[in-house]
């Protein structure tokens, strides 16, 4: 399996639309901003994001991020979005990283994969501790999580579910 991680694009072709178009707007906790967007709207997402991610026009209370696209063996197989570090709010709701695997693609270990390599561009911006939050019931990313070192420090009750807060020492 050839992997290759890299950063948004401001210009991305079709593929990548696509993709963004076929994982869930909504799914366990994870949300694809994107899905639902016209292609037009979709190349302005593109642009403004990848101005988040040099902290350029961001909105109060937002931090720096970067939205990272995972390739396997020439295929797009999902993204991943890494906050640059974390404020008080992001401290208590959603973390430093959050990814999505397109639907057409899950099974095959790349939640694992897109992890693994997110959390070394993590390292390379100085994040020594990367903080994920997953809902108790999804098991599937609770194990990825573990998988890659994370330590389950506090579950909090929320109405339907519980969040789970893991730390992965970097």
């Amino acid at each position: 399996m050839k992997i290759k991680l890299r950063p948004l694009q401001a210009e991305e072709p079709e593929e990548v639309y696509q993709m963004f178009q076929e994982i869930p707007a909504e799914e366990d906790g994870f949300e694809n901003p994107a899905q639902g967007l016209s292609r037009e709207e979709f190349s302005d997402f593109c642009r403004r994001h990848v101005g988040y991610s040099r902290g350029e026009n961001l909105k109060p209370g937002y931090v720096p991020n970067t939205y990272f696209l995972l390739w396997s063996d020439g295929r797009l197989a999902g993204f991943a979005k890494m906050r640059h570090y974390l404020n008080d709010f992001l401290l208590n709701h959603g973390g430093h990283i959050g990814y999505g695997i397109r639907p057409s693609c899950r099974g095959n270990g790349y939640g694992n994969v897109i992890l693994t390599e997110v959390l070394k561009k993590a390292k390379a911006i100085g994040i020594e501790r990367a903080l994920l939050t997953i809902r108790d019931y999804n098991i599937r990313s609770r194990k990825v999580c573990e998988f890659n070192g994370g330590k389950l420090e506090k579950i909090v009750p929320q109405e339907k579910w519980g969040e789970c807060f893991y730390w992965i020492d970097l």
